[in-house]
């Protein structure tokens, strides 16, 4: 599980980092430019002998798919909802996961679905605050769009390597960032009218640039994937909730971008993470 545990705590603080450091940056700016350089942080790596023509084109419309659709819908939600509610409507990618793997394999999986539906409810303990009454549906359906997307990546790509456990995850990861970047570059131009990268940012604003692109995007969406195929099902969904807990104390206790720390907030945070570690250890188990 140290695949997965890696990119948890580093996202946990990747949140921070957004808010605060990229404030002004158009957000699919931020995508395209954080898939581009993943993409040039993997291309040494790429061997195109090992995989056929076929597979080729199934890693660049997942990696579309996944990173691409993902990161569009979900950055898009900012402009109909307030950060919190978009953290909020996260939660269901583990419910997601669950069901698309049980689809695929036709089967249902009791013990997984009730390891998701913990960690489900332990995420939206610590992330459900003061809801505004205004919620906007668009923004609601966006992020089902993103939960869909990144959710049906992780099962698609976990079956796919799993029958292909000759060929190492690092020497065809570029094709997932090729078809990712070629679909927010199209989404930047179309969307935000806007260059692929932001001209206009800062010597600082470049540097946390290419931090999230090479470590948060580049490292760790390659680490999570791989992490998927040598974990059961139940524990990837888990994990997809267990950096709430961890932004949590991290928005709180470092970049200070939560509501004081209050006493409330404290004691959600400890019920919710401790239903995602029962969900964990439920999922483990089995």
């Amino acid at each position: 599980m140290i695949y997965l545990v890696i990119p948890t705590l580093i996202w946990a603080f990747s949140f921070g980092l957004i808010g605060n450091a990229l404030k002004g940056i158009d957000p699919l700016q931020i995508a395209d430019t954080r898939l581009l350089l993943a993409l040039i942080a993997f291309l040494p790596f790429i061997k195109l002998r090992n995989t056929n023509w076929q597979e080729k084109w199934q890693l660049i419309l997942l990696g579309a798919l996944q990173y691409g659709v993902m990161y569009t819908c979900y950055l898009s939600a900012f402009r109909y909802l307030p950060s919190h509610l978009v953290a909020l409507f996260s939660v269901l990618t583990p419910l997601y996961i669950v069901i698309i793997n049980d689809l695929r394999q036709r089967c249902f999986t009791p013990w997984y679905l009730l390891a998701t539906i913990l960690s489900v409810f332990g995420a939206a303990i610590i992330k459900m605050g003061n809801i505004d009454s205004n919620e906007i549906w668009l923004g609601f359906g966006l992020m089902q769009i993103a939960n869909m997307a990144f959710a049906f990546g992780q099962v698609y790509y976990r079956d796919w390597k799993k029958n292909r456990a000759n060929i190492s995850d690092s020497s065809i990861f570029g094709f997932l960032y090729l078809g990712a970047a070629i679909f927010t570059t199209i989404a930047t131009l179309v969307i935000s009218q806007q260059p692929p990268i932001p001209l206009n940012a800062t010597p600082t604003q470049w540097f946390v640039l290419v931090y999230m692109g090479i470590i948060a995007s580049g490292l760790c969406f390659f680490l999570w994937n791989k992490g998927g195929t040598q974990t059961s099902v139940g524990v990837l969904a888990a994990f997809n909730n267990a950096v709430v807990p961890l932004a949590m104390f991290a928005s709180l206790f470092i970049f200070g971008e939560a509501k004081g720390g209050t006493p409330e907030e404290i004691g959600r945070l400890a019920i919710g993470s401790l239903l995602i570690v029962a969900a964990l250890l439920i999922a483990k188990r089995k």
